[in-house]
């Protein structure tokens, strides 16, 4: 019952980001992009419920496109990686062989480089901006869970179900498709939302080193960046994206975990 609540709990406070997020044209009290010099750092208030930074703009109106922002580049990463690992394990896992030596050796090499480190070679390399840094950020997250597809299918391969479809004459494509991508996808996509929350930290990670999101879209660690001049006169302008992103990841990974116990129970 407990872990059924955490779910309730925790899938109650993710639909409430993505209704943010979709809805964020239409709830956003301001234009998160004009300045206003004249109401530059201006405390809270009926107008400015979180207060304007320090070119005038709202700070709520901004951590609300933040959110939009951060959760549709986390979810294209978790589309791509999730493909791109899938296509690449199954191949792996399934063909074996030298292509199956090759894939590893490449994937070994990659996973010796830290993901933070990989990221900003390549998004250092690329330059700054939205696209360069979905880029990077599905260049550095596939690796690890290809790797993982792929052992999980060399596995599969030598259930009784799948070696009688063999020796039943099944096409590959067809064991592939039928008894081996109905098994591996939940289980990768319940891998990847348990990591959402790793990946959004990692988009603003980048963007506050400058190295992410641009202006004059509105971003968590890109807020922090512009707001760290006003740390000791002003902190909630940091304080405010702060906050958010450690919510945003605690409640992603509430989210998974609970998920996780509740369809797999036996494992936890």
């Amino acid at each position: 019952m407990k872990k059924k609540w955490a779910l309730y709990v925790s899938s109650v406070l993710t639909g409430l980001l993505f209704l943010a997020a979709i809805f964020s044209p239409w709830i956003m009290p301001n234009d998160p992009h004009a300045p206003n010099m004249v109401m530059k750092l201006q405390g809270f208030s009926v107008q400015y419920p979180l207060g304007t930074d320090h070119l005038g703009r709202c700070v709520l109106s901004r951590l609300i496109e933040g959110t939009r922002v951060s959760l549709s580049i986390a979810f294209v990463v978790l589309i791509a990686t999730l493909t791109i690992s899938m296509i690449v394990g199954l191949i792996a896992g399934f063909v074996g062989g030298w292509i199956d030596i090759i894939l590893m050796r490449v994937c070994d090499i990659l996973l010796a480089i830290p993901n933070f480190i990989f990221a900003l070679v390549i998004v250092g390399a690329l330059g700054a901006g939205m696209k360069n840094l979905l880029i990077a950020l599905v260049l550095v997250t596939w690796v690890g869970f290809a790797r993982i597809i792929r052992n999980m299918v060399k596995s599969l391969k030598e259930t009784d179900y799948v070696i009688y479809a063999h020796v039943c004459g099944v096409a590959k494509w067809r064991i592939i498709t039928r008894h081996i991508v109905p098994f591996v996808f939940p289980q990768m996509l319940l891998l990847k939302l348990i990591s959402l929350g790793t990946t959004i930290l990692m988009i603003s990670e980048l963007s506050f080193l400058g190295l992410g999101v641009t202006a004059p879209i509105a971003e968590w660690g890109m807020m922090i960046s512009e707001s760290k001049t006003y740390l000791t006169t002003q902190p909630e302008l940091m304080l405010i994206p702060g906050i958010m992103i450690s919510l945003t990841v605690l409640i992603f990974n509430a989210f998974g975990d609970s998920l996780r116990d509740v369809l797999y129970p036996k494992t936890t």
